[in-house]
């Protein structure tokens, strides 16, 4: 299964491609969608789903796995992550990918078994799980692959409940 994780935000989108083979973890891609200060928030928007589009396009993912938003007390934030994750979601449903949608403290738990574990046990757990050579340098791409990575044990925990 080749999951595409997504981290969210109209400054920096962190992308992973995660390709799960049994018990075993590959990234196969990761990075930032970095947009600029000066551009509009159409533009952002436009830019983000542009380069989603692309990653979909190179890598043909069977499912996608975004983090919900998680509401802080930064309302203007709040508002244009989720018009972010709006046009995310817009992309990945054209494309036909099924997708599902985590919490921070879902993906924590899963991942580092504490909900509330911080951005360094998430990011050493990702290299332990991925089998990569050192922690991923962008915060942002770290925390897609965390998304993918929770994504793949809930699919397999929903396969076992099927069978």
């Amino acid at each position: 299964m080749r999951i595409i994780g997504i981290d969210p935000g109209t400054a920096r989108t962190g992308y992973a491609i995660v390709e799960i083979r049994g018990r075993d973890s590959h990234v196969l891609d990761l990075g930032c969608i970095t947009t600029e200060k000066t551009q509009t928030q159409a533009e952002k928007l436009l830019e983000i789903a542009s380069n989603i589009e692309e990653l979909i396009e190179k890598w043909h993912p069977d499912q996608a796995a975004i983090e919900r938003l998680f509401f802080s007390q930064n309302v203007t934030t709040a508002v244009t992550v989720a018009q972010a994750r709006g046009v995310i979601l817009e992309t990945i449903a054209r494309r036909g990918i099924a997708h599902s949608e985590y919490l921070p403290r879902e993906i924590k738990l899963s991942v580092c078994g504490n909900g509330g574990a911080d951005k360094k046990a998430v990011q050493k757990m990702v290299q332990i799980l991925c089998n990569l050579k050192a922690i991923p340098q962008i915060d942002d791409a770290a925390d897609a692959i965390a998304v993918a990575l929770c994504h793949a044990q809930h699919s397999a925990y929903q396969q076992l409940l099927r069978t």
